[in-house]
């Protein structure tokens, strides 16, 4: 067998492999399935990973471009991952969150209240960044009871935003298409537009759009009345909706009108949060804001084990507890909150990071990296490059003037993907806009070998529409 993948511990010849596959195809709904094409799908089948890479039942090493989901920081393979994540099952593997407190979820409570701005102190543990957004807007809506506000319950977030897949946070997500087939409580949830600066109106400078954008959500609180909004959410930088990075200012602006209007601010920090942009929370270190609920999850273990959480700040605590709290009881919570195995992994995570110190190689590559991608900009198929920290997008463009059919994006970026792919490297292609993200410990000489094989993946793509009739090359 190939020496790279008897390397990452795990030797499965092709009769297996395709065994897997069938496994996969009968029994395995996964997340987004093409219902359509449920069956019938020839995914990768992932058996190792070391550092960047990932290594799958053909022998293949891959670099994984988008970071598993946004979440590999310490990358694959970390053997004291695994020893305390061992230690921690023969010891405690499981409490009840409803009951009973334990030692690892407290410290690790600890813990996060001293990473968080401000006074985010109070912190309610999930399974993910999906159920943190739900139990945040959970929250939202329990605090304004208590507060004797029944109706102030309408949640204000973005067109291209992306909140989870449970019902309340997928309801708050601003991808249309997503919600094609699916319901969603569309009578709490209001949305304005994507601040992405990439589709400003010509003729309109940045600071204009800033400015427009923010004047949107003041005048949407004002529509539905500051007396029905509750809250606002925003990912600092909306992620899986392109990598869209709002103009500078944006957020704190938006900070503003929501206090000037008793509006409560949830920055979900889901992807930003640690170390995607070069620290423990962007909110505050990046943006200038301190808001009023943090969600995270993801890089919180390094995708090691699930987990994630909701952290609110002492005054709205304060505000609802106490002698007129008395009674009243916030009923949400998950068999595994705060589950010690996941929160052990995730004080170790958080140790090798600050040992390693990968906050500081992420803004010292972050320069590096960026430059490398935007170079990609030569390319006449890529439209715009926009990134910050370790994440970017490369959104590729069959006519800069008006948009490509949807059919005709979407085999532009599946091409892209299999070509990549095919040369050593997992671009997660979102229609026609590949998203990089990739583990937080990668090298100079990494990005160089990440970037070189996205740029001839595009290349060969590029050239491969223009033979087939879909694309003729701009005359300039």
């Amino acid at each position: 067998m190939n020496k790279i993948l008897e390397s990452s511990g795990s030797v499965i010849d092709r009769q297996s492999t395709e065994n897997l596959r069938n496994k996969d195809n009968q029994h395995y709904l996964h997340p987004w399935e093409d219902i359509g094409s449920f069956g019938e799908n020839q995914r990768t089948v992932a058996v190792g990973g070391k550092g960047i890479y990932l290594y799958d039942s053909e022998g293949n090493r891959l670099i994984d471009g988008p970071g598993g989901m946004w979440c590999t920081q310490i990358g694959y393979g970390r053997k004291e991952m695994a020893e305390v994540i061992a230690r921690q099952i023969m010891r405690t593997p499981y409490y009840s969150p409803f009951n009973l407190t334990n030692d690892v979820s407290a410290v690790l409570a600890e813990k996060l209240a001293q990473m968080t701005p401000g006074d985010l102190n109070t912190v309610f543990f999930t399974t993910g960044g999906s159920t943190a957004v739900d139990s945040a807007l959970r929250f939202v809506s329990f605090y304004n009871n208590c507060k004797g506000r029944p109706e102030k319950k309408k949640i204000i977030s973005r067109q291209d935003a992306y909140h989870g897949s449970t019902y309340l946070s997928a309801s708050a997500s601003g991808k249309t298409r997503d919600k094609n087939f699916q319901d969603t409580a569309a009578d709490i949830i209001s949305f304005i537009g994507s601040p992405n600066p990439f589709r400003r109106p010509v003729g309109m400078s940045e600071e204009e759009f800033r400015d427009a954008k923010v004047k949107e959500l003041e005048d949407r609180i004002l529509e539905l009345g500051p007396a029905n909004v509750a809250a606002f959410i925003a990912e600092p930088i909306l992620a899986s909706g392109g990598v869209v990075i709002p103009p500078a200012g944006y957020h704190k602006m938006c900070l503003d009108i929501c206090r000037k209007y008793d509006v409560l601010y949830i920055s979900d920090e889901v992807v930003t949060g640690f170390g995607r942009l070069g620290h423990w929370f962007a909110s505050e270190k990046v943006f200038d804001i301190v808001p009023d609920i943090i969600t995270c999850a993801k890089g919180m273990t390094s995708g090691y084990q699930p987990l994630g959480a909701c952290i609110v700040s002492d005054n709205l605590i304060a505000e609802i507890s106490g002698n007129t709290g008395k009674g009243t009881i916030f009923s949400n919570g998950y068999t595994y909150s705060g589950h010690p195995v996941a929160c052990a992994a995730a004080l170790k995570n958080i140790e090798i990071m600050e040992q390693e110190k990968i906050l500081e190689h992420v803004r010292e590559t972050e320069p590096y990296f960026l430059q490398k991608v935007k170079e990609l900009e030569d390319i006449p198929i890529v439209g715009n490059v926009r990134g910050q920290g370790l994440m970017a997008c490369v959104e590729c463009l069959l006519d800069p003037d008006k948009q490509s059919s949807l059919a005709l994006d979407y085999e532009m970026g599946g091409r892209i993907d299999k070509k990549c792919q095919a040369m050593g490297l997992i671009v997660r292609p979102i229609i026609n806009m590949n998203v990089m993200s990739p583990p937080l410990i990668i090298t100079r000489e990494q990005i160089d070998e990440m970037v070189q094989i996205l740029r001839r993946g595009i290349e060969q793509t590029m050239d491969q529409l223009v033979k087939d009739g879909l694309w003729e090359m701009p005359v300039h």
